[in-house]
């Protein structure tokens, strides 16, 4: 992932933290960057996958969840998903994803999701550790 991409992402995240110091932090030591590439048109079924099941089976399987977010600029809105998820330890996201991955309700979505074809090109991941100073810990 390229510097300017995490900066992006930092400062899409940042202010809506900023602006709601009241809400409760999430709950993890560590944090997940993960960006899909979408391919052409497929766009709403990676949307509509996240929002009717992935998003559940990942709270089944321990990961929570940050935010997701689509580019502002045009020419990528519909390329790339990008979110986050915390978790407690890489050993937790290690076996959280390999349950995940194993779960039949997901190979059930999944499939289905792609019966009109495959949705994502590749997906780029980035584990990473809050700085002192963040507002997420």
């Amino acid at each position: 992932m390229t510097r300017l991409s995490l900066l992006t992402l930092a400062l899409m995240f940042a202010p809506a933290v900023a602006a709601d110091k009241e809400k409760p932090k999430v709950e993890g030591k560590i944090y997940e960057l993960r960006v899909y590439h979408v391919l052409p048109g497929r766009m709403d079924a990676m949307n509509a996958r996240f929002r009717d099941h992935t998003c559940k089976l990942f709270e089944k399987h321990g990961m929570k969840l940050v935010g997701f977010w689509q580019p502002t600029d045009p020419k990528e809105k519909d390329k790339k998903l990008i979110y986050v998820i915390a978790h407690a330890s890489k050993d937790a996201a290690d076996k959280s994803w390999a349950a995940f991955r194993a779960d039949p309700d997901w190979i059930k979505a999944r499939d289905a999701s792609e019966k009109d074809g495959k949705i994502v090109e590749k997906v780029d991941f980035t584990y990473m550790n809050p700085t002192d100073y963040s507002l997420l810990k």
